[in-house]
C-alpha cells in the first residue's frame, strides 16, 4: 500500500494545471541559482550603462570596440561570479563602423539613430614583438577588441540590458519570497498553536492580537514595519514575513481546536507527553497539507508586497533590479512605442504569481482527502 506522502503526490499529478505551474517555479528557481553565468551583462546588479543605447527595441543588435579599463579588476571564481557579477575589464563603445590605419583603429561611434558623428579614432597598441605581421594583428582585434551583441529584450532608459536585470529581478523576488514564508511560518505557527492548544486568556489575548493586525492593510503595515527597521534590502523582507504570519497563525489556531481533543490526542496527554511534544509530533504533523497550501499562497503575495513596495519606492535600493522598481522606472513609456519596458517586468510578476497559485490549487486538491476516492 502506498504511504500517505505517495497518494498525496498522485492525487496532485493528476492536476495538470498544478504540475505546469510546478514545473515553471523549478525553471526559475534554476534560473535564479545560475544567476550571472546566465545573464548577457554580467556586471554587478547588471548595471552596465550604455546612454547611447536607450529604450532600444527587443532584438537590436550593435557592435562595440572594448578599450581595456586602465586598471584590470580581479578574475572571480565560478561560485562568486553565479552569486555577484563579475565587474567588467573594459570600456565598451557602440559604434556603427572600423577601419584600420598603421598601428591605431579608427571607429564612428553611434551616438544615435538619427544623428551620425565624426569619425573618431581611438588607438589601440597592438600587442606584438614586431615579428607578427599587421594582417595578423588586425586579425587578433577584431577577435578580441571588436564584439557584437544581441539585446533580446532591448534596454532601459539607461541603455541596460533588459533581459539581465529581469534575471537578475527574479533573484529578488525568490528572496523575499522564502524570507517571508519562513518568518510567517514560524511565528504563524507558534502563536496559531499557542492560542489553539491552550484556548482561554491566552486564546483571547493572541486572537486580540491578531485581529488588530489583520485589520490593517498589508501595504501599509508593511510600510510601517520597513520604517521600524530601517531602509534595506534585507529589512524589507523580513517587515514583508512580519505582515503575513496572521494568516498562518488563524489557520493553525482553528486546526488546533479541531484536533487538541481527538482521542490520540488525550491518549498522549494520559502517557503524561508534555504539550510541546503533543503539539510538535502528534498534532502539527497532522495540519501539514493546510500550512504547505497557506505556505505556496503567501509566497506569491509576498511577491506582490515587495513589487508594490519597490513600485512605490519602499523596496530594495537602486541600483539592485527589482521587477516593481522596473515597472516605476517605465511605466510613464506605456503610452509610448517602448510599452515593453514595464509589460515585461509586469508579465513576468504575473507568471511567477499564477504559477504559485497554481501550485496552491493543487495542493489544496491533493491534501482534500474528504473528496477523494481513498482505495486510489
Amino acid at each position: 500500500m502506498n504511504s500517505p506522502l505517495e497518494r498525496t503526490w498522485k492525487r496532485f499529478k493528476q492536476n495538470k494545471s498544478a504540475v505546469a505551474g510546478l514545473g515553471f517555479i523549478v525553471l526559475m528557481m534554476l534560473v535564479c541559482v545560475l544567476g550571472y553565468l546566465i545573464t548577457p551583462d554580467e556586471s554587478p546588479q547588471a548595471n552596465t550603462m550604455v546612454l547611447q543605447l536607450t529604450t532600444k527595441k527587443p532584438g537590436s543588435k550593435f557592435t562595440f570596440l572594448k578599450i581595456p579599463a586602465e586598471v584590470q579588476p580581479a578574475k572571480v571564481g565560478l561560485i562568486k561570479k553565479m552569486l555577484f557579477g563579475q565587474p567588467p575589464s573594459d570600456h565598451s563603445i557602440p559604434i556603427t563602423g572600423y577601419q584600420f590605419k598603421g598601428d591605431s583603429i579608427i571607429v564612428q561611434e553611434f551616438i544615435g539613430e538619427e544623428e551620425p558623428s565624426e569619425q573618431e579614432a581611438y588607438s589601440l597598441k597592438l600587442f606584438s614583438d614586431g615579428k607578427e605581421p599587421l594582417k595578423n594583428q588586425q586579425v587578433s582585434i577584431r577577435k578580441n577588441n571588436i564584439d557584437e551583441r544581441t539585446f533580446w529584450l532591448g534596454t532601459d532608459i539607461y541603455g541596460r540590458d533588459l533581459l539581465s536585470r529581469i534575471i537578475l529581478g527574479l533573484r529578488v523576488s525568490f528572496s523575499v519570497g522564502i524570507i517571508a514564508v519562513i518568518i510567517s511560518l514560524t511565528l504563524g505557527v507558534l502563536v496559531g498553536s499557542v492560542a489553539g492548544y491552550y484556548g482561554g486568556k491566552i486564546d483571547l489575548s493572541l486572537s486580540w492580537l491578531m485581529n488588530v493586525i489583520w485589520a490593517l492593510p498589508a501595504l501599509l503595515l508593511v510600510i510601517a514595519i520597513s520604517f521600524a527597521l530601517g531602509k534595506g534590502f534585507w529589512q524589507i523582507f523580513v517587515a514583508v514575513g512580519l505582515s503575513m504570519w496572521v494568516e498562518v497563525a488563524r489557520l493553525v489556531r482553528g486546526q488546533m481546536f479541531s484536533y487538541k481533543n481527538i482521542e490520540f490526542v488525550e491518549a498522549a496527554k494520559a502517557l503524561g507527553f508534555k504539550d510541546s511534544y503533543i503539539i510538535m509530533n502528534h498534532i502539527l504533523p497532522n495540519i501539514t497539507g493546510p500550512i504547505l497550501v497557506i505556505a505556496s499562497s503567501n509566497f506569491a503575495s509576498a511577491i506582490l508586497l515587495e513589487a508594490g513596495l519597490s513600485f512605490l519606492g519602499f523596496g530594495a535600493q537602486p541600483p539592485i533590479p527589482t521587477w516593481g522598481g522596473m515597472i516605476k522606472e517605465h511605466y510613464g513609456y506605456i503610452i509610448m512605442d517602448a510599452a515593453y519596458l514595464a509589460i515585461l517586468p509586469g508579465l513576468a510578476i504575473m507568471l511567477l504569481v499564477y504559477a504559485f497559485n497554481l501550485v496552491a490549487v493543487g495542493l489544496r486538491d491533493a491534501f482534500d482527502v474528504k473528496s477523494q476516492n481513498l482505495n486510489v
